[in-house]
């Protein structure tokens, strides 16, 4: 009869291992908690074209010439708001040669979503060793804001703010990345080991724990008005926001919907209609309907809007 030893030993060294890895997870998370304790984080700048088209939109009268000008003053980001206004996603029917242009088709919501798109990810985050991850994180991110637009236009709400919900819902996640893998690095000296990096679950799980509060951080250096507040601090607990909830219920499903673009699952169609933030917004078969038949629309816009 055949022993169960060799059994019994592949079962202890897988058992050693995991153990051996939720040590490591737990080391590592306490340094990251020590850090964001400390205030040891480095909090980027919100590009200042950015910042100017936020103040600009924000103005009751604002024309396409004052919008044009003032992206010209960033010649790398006038020739991307370009390129994108003359991508398959926005197929204009004939070629867009000028911003002022670009602003009198599209319109001032579309061209201020391409801006914000292009300045945030031109330089804002820069992790090396992550920039895979801080790509997906921002596809993430533009997926969320587009769908949040959808949505907003079945509750008749704020497009705007909603896409700015949206788009920024998770912005923590790539400040966030910088303190993990300084965090990694100290490890290693430590361990004497290679950094590498941190990958797969462990990663998922300290981005998941600490982004919030990162997020926090950076909306009030950036000043971003109290809707985004509410969207960074609720949107995966809407039931606890005393305020801007809806804000926080539209961000919750935006990044649902984002989340399966992004990875689809066989179940969602029918996940999503069960879903507490359906009735909590009193959406009908109909509007759900309508958000999962925008998925490929809003495939062809995040990719175009992809630096």
């Amino acid at each position: 009869m055949p022993t169960q030893e060799p059994t019994l030993q592949v079962v202890g060294s897988l058992r050693d291992s995991l153990s051996q890895q939720t040590g490591e997870h737990a080391v590592l998370r306490e340094l990251v908690a020590e850090k964001l304790g400390a205030g040891a984080i480095a909090l980027p700048l919100l590009p200042q074209v950015a910042s100017q088209v936020l103040a600009l939109t924000s103005q009751p009268k604002v024309d396409a010439l004052q919008l044009s000008n003032l992206i010209h003053r960033d010649p790398s980001l006038a020739g991307q708001v370009l390129r994108i206004a003359n991508s398959p996603a926005y197929m204009p029917s004939m070629p867009i040669v000028s911003l002022q242009q670009a602003v009198a088709r599209l319109g001032m919501e579309t061209v201020t979503e391409i801006v914000l798109a292009a300045s945030l990810q031109s330089g804002t985050f820069k992790v090396p060793g992550y920039e895979a991850e801080l790509k997906r994180l921002w596809r993430h991110g533009l997926a969320s804001g587009i769908f949040a637009k959808e949505v907003a236009r079945l509750l008749r709400s704020n497009v705007e703010s909603a896409f700015l919900c949206g788009l920024l819902h998770a912005v923590g996640k790539p400040a966030l990345l910088q303190v993990i893998a300084d965090a990694q690095r100290e490890r290693a000296k430590v361990t004497s080991g290679g950094a590498g990096q941190v990958a797969g679950e462990q990663l998922a799980a300290l981005l998941d724990e600490f982004h919030v509060g990162v997020g926090l951080r950076i909306a009030a250096s950036w000043a971003l008005p109290l809707p985004v507040l509410n969207a960074i601090s609720f949107y995966a607990r809407f039931e606890s926001a005393t305020a801007g909830r809806r804000e926080a219920a539209v961000a919750c499903l935006s990044d649902l919907f984002a989340t399966d673009l992004g990875e689809p699952q066989p179940t969602f169609d029918e996940d999503i209609r069960r879903h507490a933030v359906v009735a909590e917004l009193n959406l009908y078969p109909a509007d759900l309907a309508q958000l999962i038949a925008k998925r490929p629309s809003v495939a062809r816009a995040v990719e175009s809007m992809t630096l």
